[in-house]
């Protein structure tokens, strides 16, 4: 006969109740485990699912997912011109909020470096690649847009032509991929009106300059639209990605670009780093701190959830020991009753994480390991728990049974 059982028989239903709400605090605890693996994957999901070996970035910068960061289109060619360089592709990359049905829409950009690279890297659900250079764009599944949907930024519209699921930016919003020429022009999209100022403001600094003043013809060229002037350079970019060649030692290829006064060269795994140890590390460290948090009242409460449920049954252990029943028989009434509690409770709570856990706004990731590290948690606070109700029912004495 196991005492246990039986106990648990004659109050069922608060002993439901009481593994309810065990899991769904293990819930919570499982949560945060997810949340904070869900933060660390989309802080590098960029960085990975890229793999390039190489980023040139805007001097004495960490990148474009750590800071702002600037460099010329034409820096493109130089790289490539660097011995041991495979490939080098353009790369933009900034956020956006925009308004639709009247609520916040709010999205990174990706300029895909065309025609080299159209997005095929990018894993879809619907839809295809891109096909053309411009007013197409591939939208991650949580932007809530549609295929074939047409959407304006800016003075253009463009077709989502693909779908794609977690690609995710390390703030949380989803990733639009659009050619990188229709990534700046989103990106410096200005009113017709600020166009027209800018455009006076130009002419005028040129009629009051020494040079105007000797060639008026050069004033009238101020007034036409930027990309028309061949003395300004199209749009800067934000980093330059690189491709070793098989063979080719990455090292000796970022120590050659480091030589360059102008630019920072960093490897994959650096740029990993300074997102973990930049934008996220706060996040992290903040969600690891209340994992901690969670997992010590999980076992205060349960604690007192044994101790409460051994002070129930005072009268039921004396009685027990007066009849001859041995401490090991009384104390495994307790410790099996404080299994059942936290393995039940792990139950409920992974259960209801598999239902709840989708519905999240951002990611929970829950691997194999972290099921069975919390399940050794569990196992560890059900026996620390059960401490105090072995320790109150050792010091019952026998005759409190007839009291």
């Amino acid at each position: 006969m196991n005492l246990a059982l039986k106990d648990i028989r004659h109050n069922l239903g608060r002993f439901v109740l009481t593994t309810i709400g065990v899991g769904m605090l293990l819930m919570v605890v499982m949560g945060m485990a997810g949340i904070y693996r869900g933060v660390v994957e989309d802080a590098t999901l960029l960085i990975d699912r890229i793999g390039t070996d190489l980023w040139v970035v805007q001097h004495d910068t960490r990148g474009p997912f750590a800071e702002v960061s600037r460099v010329p289109a034409s820096l493109v060619h130089r790289v490539r011109a660097v011995p041991g360089v495979r490939d080098s592709r353009e790369f933009v990359y900034h956020t956006i909020q925009r308004e639709r049905d009247g609520k916040p829409f709010r999205m990174a950009v990706l300029g895909l470096s065309w025609p080299s690279d159209k997005g095929d890297w990018v894993p879809l659900i619907a839809g295809r690649p891109l096909a053309q250079n411009h007013f197409e764009m591939i939208a991650d599944v949580s932007l809530g847009v549609r295929l074939d949907e047409r959407l304006s930024f800016g003075k253009e519209t463009y077709r989502v032509v693909g779908i794609t699921r977690n690609m995710i930016s390390s703030g949380g919003d989803g990733i639009a991929f659009f050619t990188v020429v229709d990534a700046e022009a989103i990106q410096f999209d200005s009113s017709g009106e600020a166009v027209r100022l800018e455009r006076a403001a130009r002419k005028g600094r040129g009629e009051r300059s020494e040079i105007g003043t000797k060639l008026p013809s050069l004033v009238e060229q101020a007034a036409k639209p930027s990309g028309e002037l061949p003395a300004i350079a199209r749009p800067q970019i934000s980093a330059v990605m690189v491709q070793v060649a098989p063979g080719t030692s990455v090292e000796q290829v970022a120590a050659t670009i480091s030589g360059w006064s102008d630019v920072s060269v960093h490897t994959r795994s650096e740029q990993a780093e300074f997102l973990l140890k930049g934008s996220v590390d706060k996040a992290r460290r903040q969600l690891g701190l209340f994992r901690v948090l969670l997992t010590l009242i999980a076992a205060i409460i349960m604690a007192l959830i044994l101790y409460t449920l051994t002070l129930e049954k005072i009268h039921s252990i004396a009685l027990l020991q007066l009849i001859g029943a041995r401490k090991p028989v009384i104390l495994g009434l307790i410790l099996q009753q404080a299994l059942m509690l936290g393995f039940g409770g792990y139950a409920i709570a992974y259960l209801l994480g598999q239902r709840l856990f989708p519905l999240f706004p951002r990611r929970v990731i829950v691997t194999g390991d972290d099921l069975l590290q919390l399940a050794v948690i569990v196992l560890a606070i059900s026996f620390a728990s059960s401490v105090l109700g072995i320790w109150k029912a050792l010091l019952v004495k026998p005759n409190e049974a007839l009291s």
